[in-house]
């Protein structure tokens, strides 16, 4: 009996290790083929791609700043475009001397002008310390005037015309070029600003004084004119000085007093 006993006890030894293998063991073919899908590791492998996607702000600064860093070069082609702009062109090298020939108010002053005499210097002057030039005081019917914007003026009396002779002196208004004469006939050029619209240049006279040119001209307007002259000295300032006077048909009698202007320009001294 005894033996009997040991046998059903090892049997039943048997039977309970088998149960609890059978319960320890997965009970089906569906847990073990889920266990991958749910394991860890599948998560980032199949969800990788995912946080590169959402964090596609961030990578997508390269797509970006490739807009930008092509922009110089879309934009390259368009640089000969602004620098052939009208005019640009044209500012090197053009110059006031260029402009004057251009100008079909100024004709060119060729070598058949003749030079004109020159009356003796008044001994009445009005001295000038801006430009460092004395020039003549004229007598009646010219008086001082208020010279601004010039630095000295002298003007004789209005007429119902509404244009007067005037006697300026004042620093050089335009660029001082090399030649003395060239000086000149842009000043010259420059008073056409104190005369009508539509005034035109007919020279008279033109030659060296010391220090200087003067020029003598006719100012054409329609049907009338006037007689004007320009004397550029260099008076020892920073800057040449002019005088400039200019008399209208309607007071041609003072005419003969731009012979005394331009024979009593002279360095202040």
């Amino acid at each position: 009996m005894r033996v009997v006993y040991r046998g059903l006890a090892v049997i039943g030894a048997v039977v309970v290790a088998a149960v609890a293998l059978v319960a320890v063991l997965p009970s089906g073919p569906d847990e073990v083929a889920a266990g991958p899908v749910t394991a860890p590791p599948a998560a980032p492998s199949s969800s990788g791609p995912a946080p590169s996607s959402e964090a596609s702000p961030p990578s997508a600064e390269p797509p970006s700043t490739a807009p930008s860093a092509a922009a110089p070069s879309s934009a390259a082609p368009t640089a000969p475009t602004a620098t052939a702009s009208p005019g640009s062109s044209l500012a090197p090298g053009y110059t006031a001397m260029q402009a004057l020939y251009a100008d079909p108010r100024v004709p060119k002053l060729t070598g058949r002008i003749k030079r004109m005499s020159l009356a003796a210097p008044s001994r009445k002057v009005v001295k000038d310390a801006r430009t460092g030039l004395a020039v003549p005081n004229l007598s009646r019917p010219w008086k001082s005037h208020g010279a601004a914007p010039f630095t000295t003026k002298q003007v004789l009396p209005g007429t119902r015309a509404g244009r007067r002779g005037m006697f300026v002196t004042c620093p050089l208004p335009i660029m001082r070029q090399k030649s003395p004469r060239d000086t000149a006939l842009l000043a010259a050029r420059w008073t056409l600003n104190h005369h009508p619209e539509g005034a035109r240049i007919t020279w008279l006279a033109s030659q060296p004084v010391k220090r200087g040119w003067m020029l003598v001209y006719s100012v054409k307007y329609g049907k009338h004119q006037s007689r004007a002259a320009v004397v550029v000295m260099d008076g020892g300032m920073s800057k040449p000085g002019l005088a400039f006077v200019t008399v209208p048909d309607s007071q041609r009698k003072q005419w003969r007093d731009i012979g005394r202007v331009v024979a009593g320009v002279r360095v202040l001294g």
